[in-house]
């Protein structure tokens, strides 16, 4: 069975207002591309998005994993994938995902 994914409420506001569906969300901690490790014993999910008419963007989901969930602290969209993009960390898949938004 899958960890419940809990989002805590200002990461709920974030993320609305940066337009990422709650979807998106449990998509890239379900199955992302990849994770890696964040501050303070977080991890960081990233998974890949196109949306239309920008550029692809990479999405980050921070957790923090307690009490058997997954505990969302924040969520955002970069294009900057050459930043946070690491080529030897656990990836999962490599197939860019394309969705209308």
């Amino acid at each position: 069975m899958a960890k419940e994914i809990v989002i805590i409420p200002l990461a709920a506001k974030k993320a609305g207002k940066r337009s990422i569906p709650t979807a998106w969300i449990e998509e890239t901690i379900h199955k992302p591309e990849q994770k890696v490790a964040g501050y303070g014993g977080r991890t960081v999910y990233q998974r890949r998005y196109q949306m239309a008419g920008r550029s692809q963007q990479l999405l980050r989901v921070v957790c923090e994993e307690s009490g058997g969930k997954y505990v969302v602290v924040t969520a955002y969209l970069t294009s900057d994938i050459g930043r946070y993009w690491r080529a030897h960390e656990n990836r999962i898949r490599t197939k860019t995902r394309y969705f209308e938004h």
